[in-house]
């Protein structure tokens, strides 16, 4: 009985908190209910994470950490093609032939030499300006490869305080 204890609160001590959603502290709150999949509810500033109750006896770390992985997936899903289709009308056409969101290292985003943007979910934990940044800095790569001088004349007309994200990110 003591070891299933330690075992227990070594789980609970494993499990976030909270999480980041565009820069913003969101609580997680774990619920065991007679369920089939995990689901998650974003209600205000809680997430709730309901496990079916077989997880609370096997540690649900992996299975939480999982869960909050899809859900920033979904948020950037979402939210990435908004400012794609923003970034694209500003830009007056100028647009990559492909994106897609998928874990890329350390790096936000990147773009590849067949015009195809690629951004990180982890973007979501940051303010929506950043996210904003981000994708109009990939757009002038497809003009530009380098951070060339008109890259940045790019940046400055369409973002005037990009400087600002760039010291932040250091997406460079």
């Amino acid at each position: 009985m003591i070891k299933l204890l330690t075992k227990m609160n070594k789980i609970e001590k494993g499990l976030k908190k909270s999480v980041k959603i565009f820069g913003k502290e969101i609580s997680v709150k774990v619920i065991y209910q007679k369920i089939k999949n995990p689901e998650l509810n974003l209600v205000g500033n809680i997430i709730y994470v309901y496990l079916p109750v077989k997880y609370k006896k096997n540690g649900n770390v992996d299975i939480l950490n999982l869960a909050i992985e899809k859900m920033y997936e979904e948020i950037a899903r979402v939210e990435i093609e908004k400012i794609m289709e923003e970034t694209r009308i500003m830009l007056k056409g100028l647009a990559p032939e492909n994106y897609e969101i998928k874990k890329i290292g350390n790096k936000f985003a990147k773009t590849l030499q067949n015009k195809t943007i690629i951004i990180n979910p982890e973007i979501i934990k940051y303010d929506k300006k950043v996210l904003r940044y981000v994708v109009l800095h990939e757009f002038c790569h497809l003009k530009y490869k380098t951070h060339s001088k008109g890259f940045f004349n790019m940046m400055a007309k369409y973002m005037n305080d990009y400087e600002n994200y760039d010291c932040i990110l250091n997406v460079a």
